[in-house]
């Protein structure tokens, strides 16, 4: 597992690095063709690693219930983050990959809830959700790139 939760963690410091110097007017802009911002698309990241790692394995959720239901999967920006706010978003975003580890070398994740992605693959243990989820983050680190070239 310790290479799953490494590639977590250079995914996160890969967008960290590419959103590095946008300001939050580019952060926010939503363009054409797309339904939402690279604002969004970190917030929904902290989101559905939260979801898919504790929210499945019967645990609380270490973000904020206001985030998540702002940021789940099929919900659209509808609001913009401060720049307080969007620091906060970061630091669960840089900091929790590192929780997460912690919490499964503790043994913490004693039970998880079969979840059937869009995708049609079900997760049906913390060991499949993790690459599950390094995955969704590989396609949303896409999308900010994208994203990044329009702003």
């Amino acid at each position: 597992m310790t290479t799953q939760f490494n590639i977590l963690k250079k995914s996160r410091e890969l967008i960290l690095k590419a959103i590095d110097g946008l300001t939050l007017k580019q952060l926010h802009k939503i363009p054409d063709g797309f339904k939402n911002n690279i604002a969004w698309n970190v917030a929904h990241l902290v989101v559905t690693q939260q979801l898919l790692h504790y929210k499945l394995s019967g645990l609380n959720c270490l973000c904020p219930e206001e985030l998540i239901e702002t940021h789940r999967k099929g919900t659209t920006p509808t609001t913009t983050f401060t720049q307080e706010e969007f620091d906060e978003v970061l630091e669960l975003f840089s900091g929790l990959p590192e929780t997460l580890q912690e919490d499964y070398e503790a043994g913490i994740f004693e039970n998880y809830n079969e979840y059937p992605t869009s995708t049609g693959f079900v997760i049906d243990s913390i060991e499949n959700a993790i690459p599950f989820n390094n995955y969704h983050e590989g396609i949303h680190y896409g999308t900010i790139l994208g994203l990044k070239k329009l702003v």
